[in-house]
């Protein structure tokens, strides 16, 4: 079982590779929203064929970024998988002596960024009656900021830890239905 808040620092190019593929993505998505799955529940969740769900998990596995969860199998012919740590990060500076595996980590980050607006696009572009329903409570923001690199960092910690502290809360037993919500963040130097 993966470890409660771990993030995997990746360094190799073939693991950031196997990760930056637009299935792969989703399938992380499925295991950090849903927790454990067959490949069976993969298809269901992604309307993907289960061959094509089993590959891509072979993929990942074979990265060290999901494994095999034996203990939750009925018999031996099912599989179930979880993720390795609860997240990943990547430096793409790591990468800079070899531009294939800069290439690499460009194209992962590419993929998540594009990962990242394209739920934003989904959301802006759902039913109205749902986006209603959200309206004062769905949100996006941005600043402008004049920092240092430390003072960067500084923030990062700061969102993170909100973020975190609201990741791993127990969920209160209300009776109330929670939806999974996607918050994502940057802070990058930029030219108005």
């Amino acid at each position: 079982m993966p470890t409660r808040h771990t993030v995997r620092n990746i360094t190799d190019s073939a693991v950031l590779a196997a990760l930056a593929h637009p299935l792969r993505r989703r399938l992380m998505d499925v295991l950090k929203v849903h927790g454990p799955a067959t490949v069976g529940m993969f298809a269901e969740r992604t309307d993907q064929a289960p061959a094509n769900v089993s590959h891509h998990l072979r993929v990942l596995g074979a990265s060290g970024l999901i494994e095999e969860a034996p203990e939750l199998a009925r018999d031996r012919r099912e599989r179930w998988w979880r993720l390795a740590t609860t997240g990943v990060r990547w430096n793409s500076a790591d990468f800079d002596d070899d531009p294939t595996a800069q290439a690499v980590a460009q194209a992962a980050q590419a993929l998540n960024t594009d990962r990242h607006m394209s739920l934003a696009r989904a959301w802006f572009s759902a039913d109205e009656s749902r986006r209603r329903e959200w309206d004062d409570s769905a949100f996006s923001t941005d600043r402008w900021l004049r920092l240092t690199p430390g003072e960067l960092r500084e923030v990062e910690g700061q969102i993170l830890a909100v973020l975190e502290s609201w990741g791993t809360r127990d969920i209160p037993a209300d009776g109330q239905h929670r939806e999974p919500v996607f918050v994502f963040a940057y802070g990058i130097p930029a030219t108005p």
